[in-house]
């Protein structure tokens, strides 16, 4: 039996959201929500998602300094971000992707646009582990 795949949507924004988590529960996914970098960290320890939704402005925390703590972590190192972010400069783009970001989505965006990039992302994640004969168990 499989599970949804676990995705934590971090933004201070609570109709943004709100608005993620509908539309990728819509779409599949399970789906929770942390409002700033301290919250998102706690989160990711409590229950590592298979992805996670990365506002960069935030409280306390900001998203850059979430990526460089979670890559530093080898538990946490592994766990794709896509940065959801209004910083549409390219050094933006640039920081957050040698961060470890692996996509970076520029609000407003849509929230089709945002469900293809969270499903492309995780088929081709899945992709990787069949050809790699990994078999993960569910959460």
């Amino acid at each position: 039996m499989s599970h949804p795949a676990k995705i934590l949507a971090v933004d201070d924004e609570p109709a943004l959201t709100d608005l993620m988590q509908y539309h990728l529960a819509r779409a599949g996914y399970d789906v929770t929500t942390a409002a700033n970098g301290w919250e998102a960290l706690d989160a990711i320890k409590r229950s590592r998602p298979d992805l996670i939704l990365l506002d960069l402005m935030l409280p306390d925390l900001d998203g850059f300094g979430v990526c460089e703590i979670l890559r530093r972590d080898p538990l946490t190192a592994m766990i794709p971000i896509i940065i959801v972010s209004a910083w549409a400069s390219p050094d933006s783009r640039n920081l957050g992707l040698e961060l470890g970001a692996l996509d970076y989505l520029t609000k407003p965006f849509s929230p089709h646009d945002l469900v293809q990039r969270v499903n492309h992302l995780m088929q081709s994640r899945a992709d990787l582990r069949e050809k790699a004969g990994i078999k993960i168990p569910p959460s």
